[in-house]
């Protein structure tokens, strides 16, 4: 049974490393152009390094930066891990439980403050929580259509296939695709794309070219905004 559709989007990967911040904060962007109030979140974030008096992870700031709403950062992350290694043993060395509530309880306060809440991921849908819990477990709890970010290297169609059943297993629906070039060489890269555009329902909300230099506001350029639309629409 599907869960109902909400004000936001899931973003989640084929993979760790696929580019998610780089299109949940280019979404942001886009969103922002056409007219919505927006808020980008990040409920389990890993890898912090020490400022002054405080820690701060480069995701996080990064979705702080290309949010319209400035919210508190305790909502946009409710679980901030230290170290930079999988979520479930992070939390563990950290003494911290990775409860699902809590992360639903910040979405709903986030959800009251902006048109639209991006929800960003970690690692791949499924990695795991704790022993009982993974990532789909807290999209399911959400309830949010996803978008799937897709790394375009060697692999990337399985990646992306097995990722998709993951999803429609769970009962959500994929609103949509993102490829991002890793900059790897893919051979045949326009035939890998036409695949993806076959099995994942039509071409990708966006394609972004190999660049990693290029700040999330330049890179919304590459959002196709009446397909954009089109999705924000359908959730507002």
């Amino acid at each position: 049974m599907k869960t109902a559709m909400r004000a936001g989007f899931f973003v989640t990967g084929t993979d760790t490393g696929v580019g998610k911040t780089r299109t949940t904060c280019a979404l942001l962007h886009a969103a922002a152009r056409l007219g919505y109030s927006t808020v980008g979140m990040k409920p389990v974030a890993a890898g912090f390094e020490r400022r002054g008096d405080a820690w701060f992870s480069d995701d996080v700031e990064a979705l702080v930066a290309a949010s319209s709403v400035k919210a508190d950062r305790r909502l946009i992350n409710p679980y901030a891990l230290r170290n930079a290694i999988a979520p479930h043993i992070a939390a563990e060395q950290q003494g911290v439980a990775l409860r699902i509530p809590p992360v639903r309880a910040a979405f709903d306060d986030l959800a009251e403050q902006s048109d639209v809440v991006m929800v960003e991921g970690i690692g791949g849908f499924v990695v795991p929580l704790d022993a009982n819990h993974d990532m789909a477990d807290l999209a399911v709890a959400l309830g949010l259509p996803v978008i799937l970010v897709v790394g375009m290297r060697l692999g990337c169609i399985n990646h992306a296939l097995l990722t998709v059943e993951a999803i429609r297993r769970r009962g959500l629906s994929l609103a949509g695709w993102v490829g991002n070039d890793l900059g790897t060489g893919l051979a045949e890269f326009e035939a890998n794309l036409a695949t993806l555009d076959a099995y994942l329902g039509g071409p990708p909300l966006a394609l972004f070219p190999w660049h990693p230099d290029e700040d999330a506001e330049s890179a919304s350029q590459y959002v196709v905004l009446p397909r954009w639309r089109f999705l924000l629409d359908q959730v507002l």
